[in-house]
């Protein structure tokens, strides 16, 4: 029996700038409700909302809030390599990705530079 090659990811470039964390992705169980909650509670923008999942940005970052049979809960990283993760899929934010999941098994998103 053979043992599957395990997927060699690019390494991070020591001299290279910090990478941005792009979003952390939370499960919420209705997106407007929780769209509400937020907005009432912190100072945030809406970036994008629809019924499966939206992007509140922050000062610093964004949060995703997903329907858990829709996307993950996930954290989402920008990448200058972010091709060399696997196959990069458009998205309807203009964004473009793969997941990937860590030695604990958490999925990670890594995005395209914007």
């Amino acid at each position: 029996m053979t043992t599957p090659a395990v997927r060699q990811y690019p390494l991070a470039d020591p001299a290279g700038p910090l990478d941005e964390i792009h979003h952390v992705a939370i499960a919420v169980r209705n997106v407007a409700e929780a769209v509400d909650w937020y907005r009432k509670h912190f100072r945030c923008e809406i970036g994008y909302q629809d019924e499966t999942w939206a992007l509140l940005e922050f000062g610093n970052t964004r949060l995703a809030l997903v329907i858990p049979d829709q996307h993950p809960p996930h954290i989402g990283f920008i990448h200058p390599k972010a091709e060399e993760f696997g196959p990069l899929k458009g998205h309807r934010d203009g964004t473009r990705s793969c997941y990937v999941a860590d030695p604990s098994g958490n999925p990670v998103e890594v995005l395209a530079p914007i």
